[in-house]
């Protein structure tokens, strides 16, 4: 198995490292995302490389919670962090341009994750992994725009 990419990117008219700030402090992630409703730092941590955070997850037919860790932590650069049961890569790139920054938010679902979904999915597998790519794609867009929204109101 190859591993799954999706990314998308939006241009905001704020600084690289204001935008950071905002994404790194993944308490805020439940204003943006579509999915993630509610994260919070483990054991007090902060924006670091090896910090580990608990993020609560919602779709209408579930509700589940994932351990991360982060992997990436460069203000005004980079915020990245791997989801500890599947390896899946969730980042954020910050790049400067004319008139704010561009913004790129990416998703790498691994092998080791389509081998977590085949145990405890069977036959349903495929399905479920084809869901959740579906899920990142959309969910991209939803959270940049509201990323956005939130930074350019101040």
């Amino acid at each position: 198995m190859e591993t799954l990419r999706q990314s998308d990117s939006i241009v905001v008219a704020r600084s690289a490292d204001e935008l950071y700030d905002m994404v790194a402090d993944v308490t805020r992630m439940g204003e943006w995302s579509p999915i993630c409703k509610a994260c919070w730092w483990d054991d007090g941590d902060t924006a670091r490389v090896g910090a580990k955070f608990t993020g609560r997850n919602e779709l209408p037919e579930r509700t589940w919670e994932t351990r991360s860790e982060v992997v990436a932590a460069e203000r005004g650069r980079e915020f990245a962090f791997v989801v500890e049961m599947t390896g899946t890569r969730w980042g954020y790139t910050f790049k400067p341009v004319e008139g704010g920054t561009e913004i790129t938010e990416s998703w790498e679902f691994p092998p080791r994750a389509f081998a977590v979904l085949q145990e405890r999915f069977g036959d349903d597998a495929a399905a479920q992994i084809a869901n959740r790519q579906e899920l990142a794609r959309t969910g991209m867009a939803t959270t940049l725009a509201a990323i956005k929204k939130t930074a350019e109101a101040g």
